[in-house]
């Protein structure tokens, strides 16, 4: 039923979209209705005339368009959903159990660079070790 719905709204839905472009303009007109060339000012919000086959035939697919909107709109609100949800899968999983992450390696575990001297922990530093401008610039600079 819901496939037969569906595709009755694609086609009424293309049908509108066709008809509405093989209708002439009224946009036309309407610069000759403000006094462009010709029609009165009266002709832009008046009556145009009767409807011709496009125009009605337009009508009725739009107002099958919206019942058809409104029936699918009525049978996904009143629809029983079984739950496939993931959010729903993650909720029924038990809790993982968390693992043990080891700490870094310390400043002591790392070796130093070479050709740089670094001091044992908690050894006072000297004032002369390095200084700012016995560091060579990187590479590239």
């Amino acid at each position: 039923m819901d496939i037969i719905l569906l595709v009755l709204h694609v086609v009424l839905s293309l049908g509108i979209i066709t008809l509405v472009l093989l209708q002439k303009g009224a946009g036309a007109s309407a610069g000759a209705a403000f006094g462009g060339g010709g029609g009165g000012a009266g002709s832009v919000f008046g009556a145009t005339g009767s409807a011709n086959f496009l125009s009605k035939t337009t009508a009725i697919f739009a107002i099958g368009f919206f019942v058809n909107s409104l029936v699918l709109a009525y049978l996904a609100s009143n629809r029983e959903v079984q739950s496939d949800s993931v959010l729903d899968a993650l909720i029924e999983q038990p809790a993982a159990v968390e693992e043990v992450v080891e700490m870094p390696a310390l400043e002591e575990d790392v070796p130093a660079p070479e050709g740089l001297a670094v001091p044992e922990a908690g050894a006072p530093v000297e004032a002369d070790a390095a200084s700012a401008e016995d560091i060579p610039p990187p590479a590239g600079e």
